[in-house]
């Protein structure tokens, strides 16, 4: 268990998947994530079977209230590259159905995340695509000290028209090298 002021992340169990399924399947959400199709369980379970339990570039955590120990959301590394270390960030918080919160969580799990992603993985930098629609989790991560990479043009169709991809990222050293 990683604990930060607010949250612990945990391991991601098999009882935490029905809530993360509905989540992941909410409307509101599921317009953010690039897998855009609704999971179905047998999806889901072939998810948390490949990626959680068996794919050693991926490394996903549920978000647990600290006081409550209630499942609040989920953030982890994707496709974790070990010899160019470098990791694609996931985050979202069901709780309330906020999608970023405004209570802390997706803030501290971040930074829980960072500190075990820098201090103990030893990678360099965590990068993420985000949709220019994504104004809440863009400013949550500009706040974290994520810097913009780049922008795919167009790169989105979503409620009728098309919007940019912005790739962001953070370095181990919060630094830039450009």
């Amino acid at each position: 268990m990683l604990k930060g002021k607010k949250v612990a992340l945990t391991t991601v169990e098999k009882e935490d998947l029905e809530t993360m399924r509905l989540w992941r399947n909410n409307e509101e959400f599921r317009k953010h994530f690039r897998e855009y199709r609704e999971l179905d369980r047998e999806s889901q379970d072939k998810w948390y079977r490949e990626k959680v339990l068996a794919d050693d570039r991926t490394l996903m955590f549920a978000v647990r209230d600290l006081e409550t120990n209630e499942l609040v959301g989920v953030c982890g590394l994707c496709y974790i590259n070990w010899v160019h270390r470098h990791a694609d960030l996931s985050l979202y918080i069901g709780w309330q159905n906020s999608y970023i919160d405004d209570a802390g969580f997706a803030e501290d799990a971040c930074q829980v995340l960072f500190q075990y992603a820098f201090g103990e993985l030893n990678l360099h930098k965590i990068w993420t695509e985000i949709y220019e629609f994504d104004v809440k989790k863009y400013e949550l991560y500009t706040q974290l000290g994520f810097k913009l990479d780049g922008l795919l043009r167009d790169n989105y169709f979503y409620d009728g028209r098309w919007w940019d991809s912005r790739i962001l990222s953070i370095l181990s050293d919060h630094g830039s090298h450009s």
